[in-house]
Formats: structure tokens, C-alpha cells, sequence
């Protein structure tokens, strides 16, 4: 982009469409031949931008998507996208006869969802994935629940049950280990009563950590989210795969400095006043802040890269401005900001993000505002720190 260009922008994403394809390549070797890798793209794909990053993935050989809502599944549609997509998350029955004629697969998980299903009149058969609440306690069917499952299943023949699936409680941490046994067989008498039931459903259970740790229960399909987009899903998981398997962020956030002034030693900067100079200071103002995503526990905390150099943030994270010290930085008004990766040294991760703000980085790149544009692109080999 041209500096006019950032400067109209103020703030705006990049995506690293080699990176995208490294972690797809990774996540192919991660799992087996006959095994089906699903994008997990829900969440506006993990705030990397709903069609842009689906399209993406597509290219490289995804050949299933997930989405949480019948919205974003119908979108995906609507760009021309044409691979088979599930959707996670509660539809309204008001969709039914929409995703039957649309080809987008629902998740069922409960009775009454099913009673519905069941009630409603199909001219194209409906697709859905059966979900069985195996131990996370969360969506899905009881155990006590298959008998009533399949005997209303029975009632319309326009249902077809593409997929049998349960979501690990403990599928990030190796320690877990008994109790991932303990969901899997109890997703494996889900299979056994449906085959009885002359059914033939894929069966799924693994996303992108359980599907390194675990590649005995990889089964017919595994769902990759976070990893597709270049980030470990637990501490726990990077520490004992990073070794085998590389992954590569995909996300940049940028913005760029639009004031600098110079303040002397004792001046209390921001909201409620929390922090003061220790020093004569020069300090600079970039127009992001808790409406853009970034997140408000990170007031006095907070990192961001300028120029190759660590920059710190000083006092509250406001709505839409924020303040950081410059004083050791060699900078002028206009220049780049990375508030995530960038082109530099990386002190400004997601990681290391969440950790400073006590969350997980699922939140930070999805909490990023919906609307700050998106660009794809292909950037050089850089690298990045993770923590």
C-alpha cells in the first residue's frame, strides 16, 4: 500500500496467503490418507475474514468447511463456493428447507431440534451431523438418548446423516489422555447403534491439536481451526509437537502513528491517570484501541513493533486511541505500527498478547473489528516469535 492509502486506512489486516498454505500442507501430513481435512472457518475464520480466507484454503485442497452459523455458511454459498460445508452451531428450523436446497449440512443436538427436522417437509434431502454430548458436558444427544435418535430418524426419509461427531473436553493436553479414551468409546457406541441402524455416517472427533496428539482417533475426518491459521491451540501443544510440525501465523496487524509530542518527567498520561513519566519523554499516538479488538487488560502492558524496535504502551487502552513511548525510537508520524507480526523482529504477537492479557489467542485474533479491511497477501519469509 501506498503511505496515502495507510494513512485513509488508519488500521487494516494482513494475511499471508503462503503461510496459509504451509499450515495446510503441515495439517495434510498431520493426517492420514483416507482421512477428510475440514477448515474450520467459523467466527469470520478466526477474525482472518469469512469468504477471503474459505476461498483461500479451497484453493490449496481443502475439500470441507465449518462454519458456527447457517449465515456464514450461506455466505460461503452465495461467493460461489461450492465444497460441502457444516454448519456447528443452532439453526433455526426456519432454515431447514434453505440448507437442504443450499447443500450445507446442520448439526443436530438435541430432541427438539430433531422433532423439527423430522416435522419438516423436504423437496432435496437435508444433511445433517448427528452431535452426541459425549463429556464436555456442552451441545449434543445424552448417551441415554440413541435409541429415540434413530427411531425418529426413521420417521423422514429426506434426512440423510452425513456425520456422527463429539468434541474433546481435554483434546489439547496429552495428560488427558484417559479421558479422550472415555469420549472416544462412548462416540464409538453412537457408531456401532447407527451401523446396526444401517447407517453410514463420517465420524469426527479430532481438531487441531487432538489430531497431532491422537492420530489413532483422526477416524474419518479432522477439524483444523487454529492451527490452519498458523497458531498452536495450548502452550502444552507447541512445547511437545513444535519439534515435529511447523506452523505458520497468518495474521498481521497494522496501523500507524498520527501524532508525536514530547512531555517532561512526572507527567500522568490517560484515563484515571495510571501511569507516570519517569523520564523526559517522546511519545506517539496510534488510533486503535478496545473497539478495534485490542484488548483493554493490556493498559500498561501492552507491546508494539515500530521500525524493528520494542515499543511500550503507557497508560489505559482507550476506545479508539492509544499511547506509547517512542523515546529510544527513531520515528515520525505516518510510520507503521505492528499491533501483531508485521515486518520486522516480532515483539507484537497474538501470543504474546493473550498472555500478558490472561486470555488465549483464539480471542485476540478473533476479537478483531469485523470491519477493519483485509488484504491477502504474499509476504516474504519472516520470522516470528511465539510464545
Amino acid at each position: 500500500m501506498t503511505q496515502t492509502e495507510k494513512t485513509k486506512l488508519r488500521t487494516w489486516v494482513e494475511l499471508d496467503r503462503k503461510n496459509i498454505k504451509k499450515n495446510y500442507e503441515t495439517f495434510k501430513s498431520v493426517i492420514g490418507k483416507n482421512c477428510i481435512l475440514m477448515a474450520v472457518v467459523k467466527s469470520n475464520a478466526y477474525g482472518h475474514g469469512l469468504v477471503p480466507f474459505s476461498k483461500e484454503v479451497v484453493k490449496c485442497g481443502v475439500s470441507f468447511l465449518g462454519t458456527d452459523s447457517f449465515e456464514e455458511a450461506l455466505e460461503l454459498r452465495k461467493e460461489g463456493i461450492k465444497v460441502p460445508i457444516m454448519v456447528f452451531g443452532y439453526v433455526s428450523p426456519a432454515y431447514y428447507k434453505e440448507a437442504s436446497e443450499k447443500n450445507i449440512s446442520l448439526t443436530i443436538s438435541n430432541m427438539d431440534a430433531l422433532r423439527s427436522l423430522v416435522k419438516t417437509k423436504f423437496n432435496k434431502k437435508i444433511k445433517i451431523h448427528i452431535k452426541a454430548d459425549t463429556g464436555l458436558g456442552r451441545q449434543g444427544f445424552l448417551m441415554n438418548e440413541i435409541k429415540k435418535v434413530l427411531a425418529l430418524l426413521k420417521e423422514n426419509k429426506k434426512i440423510e446423516v452425513k456425520g456422527l461427531y463429539s468434541h474433546l473436553a481435554l483434546g489439547e493436553e496429552l495428560e488427558g489422555r484417559k479421558y479422550t479414551e472415555l469420549q472416544v468409546n462412548r462416540l464409538n457406541q453412537w457408531e456401532k447403534e447407527f451401523k446396526k441402524a444401517s447407517y453410514k455416517p463420517l465420524k469426527h472427533i479430532c481438531a487441531s491439536a487432538a489430531a497431532m496428539f491422537y492420530p489413532e482417533f483422526q477416524f474419518d475426518m479432522v477439524r483444523v481451526g487454529i492451527g490452519m491459521y498458523g497458531l498452536w491451540s495450548s502452550k502444552e501443544t507447541k512445547i511437545a509437537m513444535e519439534k515435529k510440525y511447523s506452523l505458520y501465523p497468518v495474521l498481521s496487524w497494522k496501523t500507524i502513528i498520527t501524532e508525536i509530542k514530547t512531555l517532561p518527567k512526572g507527567t500522568r498520561i490517560g484515563y484515571d491517570l495510571t501511569e507516570e513519566l519517569k523520564r523526559d519523554s517522546k511519545l506517539a499516538i496510534i488510533p486503535i484501541g478496545y473497539w478495534h479488538g485490542y484488548p483493554r487488560l493490556l493498559s500498561g502492558k501492552g507491546v508494539f513493533n515500530v521500525n524493528g524496535k520494542k515499543v511500550k504502551l503507557i497508560g489505559r487502552v482507550s476506545m479508539d486511541m492509544i499511547v506509547m513511548d517512542i523515546t529510544s525510537v527513531n520515528a515520525k508520524v505516518g510510520d507503521e505500527v505492528a499491533i501483531i507480526g508485521g515486518n520486522h523482529g516480532h515483539y507484537a504477537e497474538a501470543d504474546i498478547m493473550a498472555q500478558d492479557s490472561d486470555t488465549i489467542n483464539y480471542e485476540i485474533v478473533t476479537r478483531i473489528n469485523p470491519i477493519i479491511k483485509r488484504y491477502y497477501r504474499i509476504n516474504p519469509t519472516i520470522k516470528r516469535i511465539v510464545k
